[in-house]
């Protein structure tokens, strides 16, 4: 489903930057040129976005034996990069813009021919969210949420672009380009600090490690304690360790019994989680014992 979801996203992202291009060519306005150019940056990205999740499928190698699930932030990364390059681009047609402006040729038909690009836009992102959400890959919400923003920008600009029709301001337009260009670089300074975050091992959110101990607190009966639990995420993968205390004349098999019912409870309710125990002796315990419950230290 991911893979087919981001080979679409080529193919909506051509459509719509076609669109796009048609309403910069009829109209010559500055604004729809940066909305359009923000399009070559979302095909770009669309491609970068096909590459990572393809290779972030392929299975645990000898060279990459934890598997290739990263390769998702560096494709959000690029992603980001383009994005401030795009807003660079932009505010570079501002200047010249704004030192010569120019009325706007046909600008009903150009408007219209954005407004059907950005519903277009809409929908997708809305998709590739909710889907990339769902499928926990960063490089699809990533690529939705930079969609999600060309839609806003699309927003303002035809709303601007129509008063600078009915005003006759024709400055308007190199002016609305410009804040254009000033929200798209700060969309692309969001997705490269949070795919940075991805590939520095962030853990789950405070939300999630909870749950992470309840389950863990659940099923594990029989051993003594549980402490140093550790999380971190890798594109689609959650990683998670801990050390579990045991009474030391508990046998290897019946210590093992105790870890596969908390990995397997963890499998359950977490999807693509990989869990790593180290088991220890009772000396080794770092809270007083004699409750019910396994406690955490």
């Amino acid at each position: 489903m991911v893979w087919r979801l981001a080979a679409a996203s080529i193919a909506v992202g051509l459509g719509v930057m076609a669109l796009k291009f048609l309403a910069w060519w009829v109209t010559g306005s500055v604004a729809l040129y940066s909305d359009a150019l923000e399009s070559i940056v979302n095909v770009v990205a669309a491609v970068a976005a096909l590459w990572a999740v393809t290779v972030s499928y392929r299975p645990a190698d000898d060279d990459h034996q934890h598997g290739h699930h990263k390769a998702e932030y560096f494709s959000a990364v690029l992603e980001g990069v383009l994005i401030v390059m795009a807003a660079l681009l932009i505010l570079f047609e501002v200047w010249r813009k704004w030192t010569a402006p120019a009325p706007l040729e046909e600008p009903w038909l150009g408007l219209g021919i954005n407004a059907v690009a950005g519903a277009i836009n809409a929908a997708w992102a809305s998709v590739l969210i909710r889907r990339g959400r769902q499928a926990r890959s960063p490089a699809l919400v990533a690529d939705g949420h930079h969609i999600m923003t060309d839609v806003v920008t699309s927003v303002g600009v035809i709303a601007g672009l129509v008063a600078a029709v009915f005003t006759g301001i024709s400055v308007l337009d190199p002016l609305l380009a410009g804040l254009v260009a000033i929200n798209i670089l700060y969309q692309g300074y969001k997705v490269i600090t949070g795919s940075l975050s991805g590939l520095m091992d962030v853990a789950v959110d405070p939300h999630e490690h909870m749950r992470i101990r309840d389950i863990i607190s659940q099923h594990s009966a029989g051993a003594l304690e549980v402490h140093d639990l550790k999380t971190r995420i890798a594109g689609r993968a959650t990683f998670i360790e801990f050390h579990m205390v045991v009474d030391a004349k508990m046998t290897v098999g019946e210590s093992h019994v105790i870890c596969d019912r908390i990995e397997d409870a963890l499998q359950a309710v977490i999807s693509n989680v990989r869990v790593i125990i180290h088991v220890e002796p009772d000396d080794e315990a770092k809270l007083p014992h004699g409750t019910s419950a396994v406690p955490f230290a």
